[in-house]
């Protein structure tokens, strides 16, 4: 294992000044301890392993050095067929990954033309990405089932590769798309340079290394005592009810300093289930799952990272390679299937140097689940304390205002106030109870035969009975007879019924 060193500039650890530049613009200007270890021997072409928690920093890890090398190598010029290639888990990592290398390439040029980076992922049309492919590109990322279609439909050109990364291959692994991979790299190139990251190494993963990697360094940039979860993360446990969940993720979404916050249940149906109910509480809402399309869930994604929704609802499947550097606060609605889930889960707050808030819900028939969870991460919360949405402790711990209630801007009920009757809260949007709605006033024509009858004073309009001989004449001065009851008439038989007896 390698130890931490001392920090430097990215343009002191060698990179191109065109690539400096642009992650100078995003206002990344030292590398993490990560990219500081690797970017030495990744820019002297040699192979790697990086291991390294959720948010330390892996994609510019490989792709500032990736860029370097593609760029800077005068005896094998680009010329349109792919020189590296990313292989990644998930569309969301593809995507995110994409857009990094795409800003960081946005200096660079060869010949005539800025440096290609296209994404390839299932769930989009085939046609705009062979089109892409067939443009001439320079860098691909990918996930792994949509890049072996386009490779073995011939659309794809791996063999000429000069860099390989595959990046989150633990969760790969995960995935089951080991043999997905294994197939991609017997169709490269044997003297390509290779680069594998992931935060954590089981043996398959090591095997798959040793059988593709020319002897690879292995980098870590934490010491192997380090915690597996991140020590800037204040984690809170708490048995829940499974009815009372909502109203309690509704008051801690109120608590003081909360930003960007990422919700995460075990199954799709909840996960809609959740959106939707924080969606009518007030709150800005979006959910990722798999029963949603890609488009639904980019623009999920989308809206997210913008701000336009600050609270994101999420399976753990969908949510892998979600990398927002700024969530505040992660709340597993659901408990994790394990600790690594777990690890995955917080691990999307307090990235990046900055510190973040936890909170985990533990239903009665979750404990043994946790207990598991707690043991194999010496979390020391063996036995959650049973917390509901009014518990004290609640609000003091995750800092929520006394005055929160189950919706935005609706205060909390206190002691002997009336509830509403209709189930809402008549303090949010001016009520719904009959003092709110306004008065209709109604009129009535009465007809006769069907043609209108006249009134004075407004007797018939109002459909108060005639009093008098003079209350409702017509033209020939009648006097109207008073109203009858209107009786409902049976349909009549079919012309071609019996008749009846004696008819």
């Amino acid at each position: 294992m390698t130890a931490i060193t001392t920090q430097h500039s990215f343009a002191e650890l060698g990179v191109r000044d065109e690539i400096v530049r642009a992650l100078a613009d995003n206002g990344i200007e030292h590398p993490f301890a990560i990219q500081e270890l690797t970017l030495p021997l990744a820019l002297a072409g040699d192979d790697l392993i990086g291991q390294a928690r959720t948010g330390m920093g892996k994609t510019f890890a490989f792709g500032a050095p990736l860029l370097h090398r593609i760029t800077g190598d005068d005896t094998r010029p680009l010329t349109g067929i792919p020189r590296a290639l990313i292989v990644v888990p998930t569309r969301e990592l593809c995507l995110q990954v994409y857009n990094d290398l795409t800003e960081a390439a946005k200096y660079l040029t060869t010949g005539d033309r800025p440096v290609a980076v296209v994404s390839i992922y299932g769930g989009r049309p085939y046609e705009p990405q062979i089109e892409a492919l067939q443009a001439g590109v320079d860098v691909v990322v990918g996930t792994p089932g949509r890049l072996l279609d386009l490779a073995q439909q011939g659309h794809l050109q791996l063999g000429g590769l000069s860099v390989l990364v595959l990046d989150e291959a633990d969760e790969m692994l995960d995935l089951g798309f080991l043999p997905d991979i294994e197939r991609i790299l017997a169709q490269t190139p044997d003297d390509r340079q290779s680069m594998l990251f992931s935060a954590t190494m089981p043996d398959p993963i090591v095997t798959l290394a040793r059988s593709f990697m020319n002897q690879p360094t292995h980098i870590r940039a934490e010491a192997p005592h380090s915690s597996a979860v991140h020590d800037a993360t204040e984690q809170f446990v708490y048995r829940a009810h499974a009815l009372d969940k909502a109203e309690l993720v509704s008051r801690v979404l109120q608590a003081r300093g909360r930003g960007a916050t990422m919700i995460f249940t075990r199954t799709k149906r909840t996960a809609q289930k959740v959106a939707d109910e924080l969606a009518e509480r007030g709150f800005k809402v979006g959910a990722v799952h798999g029963d949603l399309g890609q488009g639904a869930r980019e623009q999920a994604l989308k809206a997210f990272r913008s701000g336009e929704n600050d609270v994101l609802v999420a399976t753990d499947v969908a949510a892998r390679g979600i990398d927002i550097d700024d969530v505040t606060h992660v709340i597993n609605y659901q408990c994790p299937d394990d600790e690594k889930t777990y690890v995955h889960r917080i691990g999307r707050t307090g990235r990046a140097g900055r510190t973040g808030v936890a909170v985990t819900l533990v239903d009665w028939d979750e404990l043994a689940r946790w207990a598991m969870i707690n043991k194999a991460l010496d979390l020391d919360c063996a036995d959650p304390a049973e917390t509901y949405s009014s518990s004290p402790h609640l609000y003091t711990e995750l800092g929520i205002p006394e005055e929160a209630g189950g919706r935005v801007g609706t205060p909390r009920k206190t002691a002997g106030s009336r509830p509403d009757r209709s189930g809402r809260d008549r303090r949010q949007g001016g009520g719904d109870g009959a003092a709110s709605r306004p008065r209709r006033t109604r009129s009535r024509r009465r007809t006769r035969g069907g043609k209108p009858v006249a009134a004075d004073n407004g007797a018939a309009a109002t459909g108060a009975p005639a009093s008098g001989p003079d209350t409702a004449t017509g033209e020939s001065g009648a006097t109207a007879e008073a109203p009858r009851r209107r009786r409902r008439r049976r349909p009549r038989k079919p012309a071609d019924a019996t008749p009846a007896a004696g008819s």
